[in-house]
């Protein structure tokens, strides 16, 4: 049954897929023409509207491209070479479509455009290799990042291009940028400890946003150790703030409840009476509350200039909380709320080392997106 219906509805199929092409044609989408055309004739070689029309598409669809690359010939665009390619390619895919197919092969004859891809990605690296050089001799670090940019263009035009690998390493450490995050200070007359957990924190998040291929933010040890030299500090100072500052509510309350606590018989000695008592708690709730918080100033400095490049004051907050429960007394005094209150256990809070760390992850959660808004679009 349903090859009974494949062999009904094929010939619809094929008349649909025939003015597709034709429709096609009629749009000037020339290229897309000559590949639907092509892709008939590889399933039916004598169908007649595409041996009418491939010749003519093709024709049309060349002269198009070597249209546009006889105007991009004339042009005063330095990077003419690569649409001139652009063009070429899309000729060529044309070329491989058609000897896809010996019907279609058989009345168009195709041109091969190999060599003038070729060529034209020739004059496209060379001319993407020249700017890279000119840029790098202007000796600025924004100059050397455009000529890693055009190094890199070359190469993905012709892998292993002249020494455009060794050039592109050159313009690269010549256009980076070394922000050197200084030892964070930490002042409190309360609280003696080091914040170089926070600030290896703070460099590696740096590090993996990528916010910049061309930004390194470098401990200022490591940098020491391996001689890197500064472009720019980051320099951070933690002031007016509090680790660990504990509340503790405490609340009792006492709770009773009339209940059953036995049955008597009627005089009758038929009916049962209940007989009721009152039992008795005492409820007792401890909530603790510990709140760290404080504020970073920083400052982004130019090495060269001395000049501020940002700075600003972060605040950062963490609470910490525990509650539990307790009763003593009878438990059948309990509402099912009160029952809901005992539970957890008297715990310690963290030690102010993790505090100070908790209260400072906002801080620098926003430093890090600050640093991402400065170098984004250097």
């Amino acid at each position: 049954m349903q090859n009974r219906f494949w062999w009904l509805i094929a010939p619809i199929l094929l008349i649909l897929s025939c003015k597709s092409g034709e429709k096609l044609y009629n749009k000037g989408r020339y290229d897309e023409a000559v590949m639907a055309f092509v892709k008939k004739l590889q399933k039916r070689p004598d169908n007649t509207v595409s041996l009418q029309l491939l010749p003519q598409a093709y024709t049309q669809a060349q002269r198009s491209h070597e249209d546009k690359v006889n105007g991009y010939m004339v042009s005063n665009d330095p990077l003419k070479w690569e649409y001139i390619r652009s063009e070429y390619r899309a000729l060529q895919r044309l070329y491989d479509g058609i000897h896809a197919s010996p019907a279609a092969l058989a009345i168009v004859k195709p041109k091969d455009y190999r060599n003038a891809i070729s060529g034209a990605q020739e004059n496209a690296a060379q001319v993407r290799y020249d700017r890279g050089v000119s840029l790098l001799e202007q000796g600025d670090k924004a100059a050397a990042r455009q000529a890693f940019e055009e190094f890199q263009a070359a190469l993905n035009l012709i892998p292993n291009y002249r020494n455009s690998a060794q050039l592109m390493d050159e313009s690269f450490q010549r256009g980076l940028v070394n922000v050197v995050v200084r030892q964070v200070d930490v002042r409190s007359p309360y609280y003696q400890f080091s914040a170089d957990q926070f600030r290896d924190v703070l460099i590696r998040n740096l590090q993996q946003r990528n916010i910049n291929r061309f930004v390194q933010f470098t401990d200022e040890r490591i940098a020491r150790n391996n001689k890197i030299q500064p472009d720019q500090f980051l320099e951070m100072r933690f002031n007016d703030f509090v680790v660990g500052q504990t509340y503790v509510d405490r609340s009792e309350r006492e709770v009773s409840k009339e209940i059953v606590v036995g049955t008597v018989r009627d005089s009758s000695g038929k009916a049962t009476i209940n007989r009721y008592g009152t039992v008795k708690a005492k409820v007792y709730v401890v909530k603790a509350t510990v709140v760290s918080k404080g504020l970073l100033d920083y400052q982004l400095i130019d090495v060269a200039t001395n000049n501020i490049i940002r700075t600003d004051r972060l605040p950062g907050t963490y609470t910490w909380m525990n509650q539990y429960g307790y009763y003593k007394g009878d438990e059948r005094a309990l509402s099912d709320e009160d029952k809901a209150l005992m539970v957890g256990e008297d715990i310690a809070p963290p030690p102010p080392q993790e505090l100070f760390l908790q209260f400072t992850k906002p801080i620098y959660d926003q430093l890090t997106r600050d640093m991402q808004n400065i170098y984004n679009n250097m």
